[in-house]
């Protein structure tokens, strides 16, 4: 079955296009012109990942994603005209997996959407106890399993967080640029957005200083990257 795609976007002329460049390339299309019916959709449908506009009548896409996001990982990529950096930022802390700005290349959201989708269907080994990664502050990762513990805590990752801790706890004591976490985490061919990278940074952080402080080993390393501290390191 080919992968199916909601797509929320209230301007006609966009959704069409969008619509017709999906389907195209081979991909179920469901459309929403409003928060509501997205927010519907989504839980009747589940869909395999959802093209998520911010400006939306009903319920804006701030509140689908942040109303998504409490009890499902659908991967979402929004879809904003807005020039403000602070809606792109807080769609990204609320969940979202990426972000295209109007008006974009159809070429570049197509390329992101096969990166997202070829993320989340990465397979989770059963069965196996397999590969365990350990770091400090208790951090372990159990890596087929698709687990991370700090300690006796089992942490709430997105598969985006999950992903992106496995990579730098692969690369312990290496510092790694934004552009590097971007083609290996998010899976881009081109130059990406480095706010991405920061935004997912950031939650991740978060999820590992509330389990246990010192779990928290990941530095960041000005004007390059981000790189997470052996348990040696001091």
């Amino acid at each position: 079955m080919p992968p199916r795609i909601l797509v929320v976007d209230d301007e006609p002329a966009v959704l069409d296009m969008l619509v017709y460049n999906l389907r195209r390339a081979n991909y179920q299309v469901l459309t929403a012109v409003d928060g509501r019916a997205a927010l519907r959709l989504a839980r009747d449908s589940q869909p395999d990942l959802i093209l998520l506009d911010l400006m939306l009548p009903e319920v804006d896409g701030l509140d689908v994603c942040r109303e998504l996001r409490r009890s499902s990982q659908i991967p979402i990529i929004m879809l904003t005209a807005r020039d403000e950096e602070v809606d792109r930022v807080v769609g990204l802390e609320l969940g979202a997996d990426d972000y295209v700005c109007k008006p974009f290349s159809v070429r570049e959201l197509m390329a992101r959407i096969k990166a997202v989708l070829r993320r989340v269907a990465a397979p989770a080994s059963e069965g196996s106890p397999g590969p365990r990664l350990t770091g400090p502050g208790g951090l372990t990762l159990k890596v087929e399993q698709r687990e991370a513990w700090v300690q006796n805590t089992l942490l709430d990752l997105t598969r985006l967080e999950f992903d992106l801790l496995h990579t730098l706890l692969d690369h312990a004591g290496r510092v790694l640029s934004r552009e590097q976490l971007l083609q290996q985490v998010w899976g881009y061919d081109y130059p990406g957005d480095d706010r991405a990278v920061d935004s997912a940074i950031k939650r991740l952080r978060a999820k590992l200083r509330a389990a246990n402080p010192p779990a928290d080993a990941i530095v960041a390393v000005r004007g390059i990257g981000y790189k997470l501290q052996r348990s040696d390191e001091p």
